[in-house]
């Protein structure tokens, strides 16, 4: 069994930058297509970023792209979600998530293509 555990919510003004993380404790971890959800109170979960297993392929949604990058760091069992110019709808609890036995280039935006995922961590924009 995984475990992804998220981390780096919090609070921040509009306009500003928050980085979560999320670690893994596979070993395979380079064998995985990582991936970040949102969910807003009231709101279905949605997705915001994906990354392929080495990283050389991205995917956003589009009310990120140009402000959010998703890198990770496979040494460090590690994927990122780096958030600028936040805006108030963008808070919600962003989840970690990960498929195993990902395609090369995958970066899928369906949450049911994903088989673990993180508890969640906060992120709140003030305006």
């Amino acid at each position: 069994q995984v475990q992804l555990v998220e981390s780096g919510g919090g609070v921040v003004q509009a306009g500003g930058s928050l980085r979560l993380s999320c670690t893994t404790s596979g070993r395979t971890f380079s064998s995985y297509a990582m991936g970040w959800f949102r969910q807003a109170p009231g709101k279905e979960r949605e997705f915001v970023a994906a990354v392929s297993r080495s990283g050389s392929n991205t995917n956003y949604a589009d009310n990120v792209k140009d402000r959010f990058t998703i890198p990770r760091d496979n040494a460090k069992n590690t994927v990122y979600v780096q958030m600028n110019s936040l805006k108030p709808e963008d808070t919600a609890v962003y989840y970690c998530t990960a498929k195993n036995g990902a395609g090369y280039y995958h970066t899928g935006s369906l949450p049911h293509g994903y088989d673990y995922w993180g508890q969640g961590t906060q992120v709140t924009v003030s305006s």
